[in-house]
């Protein structure tokens, strides 16, 4: 059985007792979330949050793209929150290449080039892209300037959250 079929049979599951129907739309919490994809990072666990009460929009490297800006901007005007907070990881894989690499690797495995993505916005230094992500977030014109934004390290062998400080 493909981990498809054995996530739709767990569906199959979870829908006969679902009793989530009723929550409101925005975020209980007025909270909005930009996280890394990482499969260690379960962030709702790790920061006691329950199902409706946050935004979590995740991507390779917890990284402020334009879509997640997209998303924040839809959050805050839409569906009221009111303080956003980015979360970056130890032990990340976006520390392991640099763009350029990557891009000729994909050139040299499919023989092609692709307009998109543009970028896949690799890091060398975990702290100062949380610094950046949070820079990203603060100076968008759209996103009012009395929002809090605040960054995060989740350490993958700790569990634990270290506040970056831009």
């Amino acid at each position: 059985m493909s981990a498809i079929d054995e996530t739709l049979q767990a569906n199959q599951a979870y829908a006969r007792s679902f009793n989530l129907a009723n929550l409101p739309i925005p975020p209980a919490r007025k909270l909005a979330i930009v996280a890394c994809m990482d499969a260690r990072l379960t962030v709702e666990q790790a920061l006691g949050l329950k199902t409706g009460e946050a935004h979590i929009i995740r991507n390779a490297g917890g990284v402020v793209t334009e879509d997640a800006l997209r998303s924040l901007i839809i959050s805050h005007y839409l569906l009221g929150t009111q303080e956003f907070m980015i979360i970056n990881h130890t032990d990340c894989g976006m520390l392991t290449f640099h763009d350029e690499q990557l891009k000729q690797k994909l050139q040299a495995a499919t023989h092609t080039t692709a307009v998109i993505p543009a970028a896949f916005h690799s890091f060398d230094d975990l702290e100062q892209n949380v610094r950046e992500q949070i820079q990203r977030v603060q100076s968008h014109p759209w996103i009012p300037k009395a929002i809090p934004v605040r960054g995060f390290i989740y350490d993958v062998h700790s569990g634990k959250l270290n506040e970056v400080k831009a």
